[in-house]
């Protein structure tokens, strides 16, 4: 596979899941901690809060470049949401995995449509087609 990036995003982590994480370029600096179920304090952000956001974000991109692109497809409304939840914990083969669970609202689409969209943004999401075949994604049309 062979990708031809338009944008790279440059960040940078220092302690771990305990330390500081820093967006290159801006004066973004965030406290990092362990959640709660991991022994961790959770007074900061973690890993899989920054990648639910993120692909929170880049799924709604996705379902609006496909309809961009596919006549077919029902127009993406303005106060469309996804609600990711990213889940870690121990694998069956050792080490850790995650899971991913979205739930999509697009208030005043047919729900048959809306399923349709959200099939088609898999097929072009960048953090879909990272995760296709190493992490369980369920995606709910609420």
């Amino acid at each position: 596979m062979t990708v031809s990036p338009v944008y790279t995003a440059h960040g940078s982590a220092t302690g771990g899941r305990d330390g500081k994480g820093q967006i290159e370029g801006t004066n973004l600096v965030l406290d990092l901690a362990s959640p709660k179920e991991m022994g961790g304090s959770g007074n900061g952000y973690n890993p899989e809060q920054l990648f639910a956001v993120g692909y929170s974000a880049c799924y709604i991109g996705a379902m609006k470049f496909a309809a961009s692109q596919d006549s077919t497809l029902p127009k993406v409304p303005d106060d469309v949401a996804v609600e990711t939840a990213v889940g870690i914990g121990p694998r069956e083969a050792g080490g850790f995995g995650l899971t991913v669970s979205l739930k999509v609202s697009l208030p005043g689409v047919d729900k048959a449509e809306a399923e349709r969209l959200t099939e088609v943004a898999h097929s072009i999401c960048p953090y879909s087609n990272s995760v296709r075949g190493n992490v369980d994604v369920t995606t709910e049309v609420a």
